[in-house]
This record gives C-alpha cells, sequence and structure tokens, in this order.
C-alpha cells in the first residue's frame, strides 16, 4: 500500500515538472537563418514555427527552388535547435526525479 503512495506522488511530481517544462518551453523563440539573414525562420521551444521572415529582395533575385530551400534550410536548423532544448529540459526533469540511466 505505501508503495501505491509513493509511486502514486512520484507520478504526481512527474506531471507537475511536466506542466512546468512545457509552460517554458512556450517562452522559448528560436531564431535560424539561411540566405545571409534574408530567410529566417522562429520556432517555440514546443517545437512549431511561429513566424517566418524573408527579405522581400530575395523573391526578386533568387529562384523559387533557392528560397524553398532556404526555408526547408532554416527550418531544419531551428527544429534542430528547438529538440535540443527540449531534451534538455527532459532530461533534466528525469533526473530530478532520480530517475535511473539520466
Amino acid at each position: 500500500m505505501m508503495d501505491k503512495m509513493r509511486q502514486a506522488k512520484e507520478l504526481y511530481a512527474l506531471q507537475k515538472k511536466a506542466k512546468s517544462i512545457q509552460k517554458e518551453l512556450k517562452e522559448y523563440q528560436i531564431r535560424a537563418e539561411s540566405l545571409g539573414g534574408k530567410v529566417a525562420v522562429i520556432f517555440s521551444g514546443e517545437q512549431k514555427i511561429e513566424k517566418v521572415e524573408i527579405d522581400p529582395e530575395v523573391m526578386k533575385t533568387e529562384s523559387a527552388e533557392k528560397l524553398a530551400s532556404a526555408i526547408k534550410e532554416a527550418v531544419k536548423e531551428a527544429l534542430k535547435e528547438a529538440q535540443k532544448i527540449a531534451a534538455g529540459k527532459s532530461k533534466e526533469m528525469m533526473g530530478d526525479l532520480g530517475l535511473p540511466g539520466m
């Protein structure tokens, strides 16, 4: 019986910490650029695109293929960074709870 109580407390602590981290991740803004800063993508820490910025001059001077490639590159980089941040927060949470292997 005491084991189940302890497990319930640990589960509650885990849920509380997860909600806290989720709230914290919403505050992160990750910016990645390509084409020398003429194309930028901003992601939240929740790995959602918040904004895409494109210098209007790029639309005049670059091909659609090059612009698409630049957007893809910026999205890939921003997502990679957002994933690193989320993974770090998750690892931190697991370590705080004393879970083995973390």
